[in-house]
């Protein structure tokens, strides 16, 4: 069977707004792609898999065709004014800018658990203390220049992906006394440790859920591990 009678359904066209953002998607040039990254599909035709957008790409009748393995379509939230909307674009940047950093700290929480886990407490506690110093050396300036509200979207991104608040992750690793004065310092920057993501009763949490999907859906941020397996609660 022939790939072009299907053409018609392979144009998925979206239309979604996030920031500054364009709602094109970025694909490499199906010319510039070597012969050799192209694989062939059950009718015979070639195509090049992109695993960031998680498509595969065609060349049609000169055209470059996009086949998404899955496709996320998620409403902006409603907006009340223009103030709400532009809040909305501000926390975009601040997803974007601490996105890495999270995905970095949320490796060495998961290392960290997986190598710890079948040692002794004596050993477990010298084990952390040195990767906290190793990652104190690597990550405390970045930590230090985020503002209030990036720390607070990083907070709750950690609680998305780990179903533990920062506070919880703390005192799993450091003892309750770290987390207590972990969480004192939080608040004095206005940052809580303590409070859980949940998009049904924080707002913030919502327009953050829904700038992943987006983001995601874009391919602008790639997913964490396990990012789909977290369900919105009501």
């Amino acid at each position: 069977m022939n790939l072009n009678k299907f053409f018609p359904f392979l144009f998925l066209f979206v239309g979604i707004m996030c920031y500054s953002q364009q709602d094109t998607l970025k694909v490499t040039s199906f010319d510039d792609i070597p012969k050799s990254r192209l694989q062939k599909d059950e009718y015979g035709n070639e195509y090049f898999y992109d695993e960031v957008q998680k498509a595969k790409i065609y060349k049609i009748n000169g055209e470059q065709v996009i086949v998404l393995d899955e496709l996320t379509l998620r409403a902006n939230p409603h907006f009340n004014n223009q103030l709400d909307r532009n809040y909305y674009f501000f926390l975009n940047k601040k997803l974007n800018r601490v996105y890495p950093l999270f995905l970095d700290a949320l490796e060495h929480y998961n290392s960290i658990k997986a190598e710890s886990a079948n040692m002794s407490s004596a050993e477990r506690n010298k084990y952390i203390k040195q990767r906290q110093s190793e990652l104190a050396a690597s990550y405390e300036k970045q930590l230090r220049d985020l503002t209030t509200t990036e720390g607070q979207v990083f907070a709750k991104l950690m609680n998305r992906a780990t179903g533990k608040t920062v506070y919880d992750i703390i005192k799993e690793l450091r003892g309750g006394w770290s987390a207590f004065w972990w969480n004192v310092k939080g608040n004095i920057a206005d940052v809580s440790l303590k409070t859980p993501y949940d998009p049904h009763r924080f707002r913030d949490d919502l327009f953050i859920e829904s700038l992943l999907q987006s983001n995601w859906n874009l391919g602008y941020l790639q997913p964490y591990p396990g990012a789909s397996n977290f369900k919105v609660n009501k």
